[in-house]
C-alpha cells in the first residue's frame, strides 16, 4: 500500500509517497509535478523522519540525510543515482564528470537523463549537477528551486 503526505518547505509543499520507504519526492511546480495516485492512502503524520530531516536540510543544520529509501529504476539509473549520494554538501560537479564517476565518461547524456529521472530529489542531491561551463541546467523542479538549492548550501550564500 502506497501512502503520501506533504512536508512544508521554503519552495513549496513537497509531496512525499512510497510504501515502506521513501519512494517519491515531487516538486509543487515545475516538468516532474506529479499529485498523488488515486490509490494511494493519505498519512498526514507519514514519513516523520525525511520530514524531519528535510526541515534540518532547509534550516542548514543538516548537510547530509540518513535515511532507507526504495529506489525503482535501471541498474544504470540507480548507479547514477548512488553517485549523486557522494557528491558533497555544498559542492557541484559536471555531468560529464558524473559520467566519469560512473565509469564511462563518454555517457553524459545518459546521465544527464538519469539525472532527470532521480525520484528523490533533494535527498538524492541531483541538484548539483550542472553544465561544464558552470551553468545552471535542466532541473525537474525548476531552474529557480536549483539554483535556491545550490545557493542555501553555500556557507557565504553566493552560487
Amino acid at each position: 500500500m502506497t501512502t503520501y503526505t506533504y512536508t512544508d518547505s521554503p519552495i513549496g509543499k513537497l509531496l512525499l509517497f512510497g510504501s515502506v520507504r521513501l519512494e517519491g519526492l515531487m516538486f509543487p511546480k515545475g516538468k516532474t509535478r506529479k499529485d498523488p495516485d488515486p490509490a494511494w492512502t493519505h498519512d498526514p503524520e507519514g514519513f516523520f523522519d525525511v520530514r524531519q530531516q528535510l526541515g534540518e536540510y532547509f534550516s542548514g543544520s543538516r548537510t547530509r540525510f540518513d535515511l532507507d529509501l526504495t529506489l525503482s529504476g535501471t541498474d544504470f539509473q540507480k548507479q547514477v543515482w548512488e553517485k549523486l549520494r557522494h557528491i558533497p554538501y555544498g559542492q557541484t560537479i559536471s555531468y560529464g564528470e558524473l559520467a566519469k564517476r560512473v565509469g564511462n565518461p563518454k555517457a553524459s547524456r545518459a546521465v544527464g537523463l538519469a539525472n532527470g529521472k532521480n525520484p528523490i530529489p533533494i535527498i538524492i542531491p541531483c541538484h548539483r549537477v550542472i553544465g561544464k561551463n558552470g551553468k545552471l541546467t535542466g532541473f525537474g523542479g525548476g531552474l529557480d528551486v536549483k539554483a535556491y538549492l545550490l545557493e542555501l548550501e553555500q556557507p557565504n550564500g553566493l552560487f
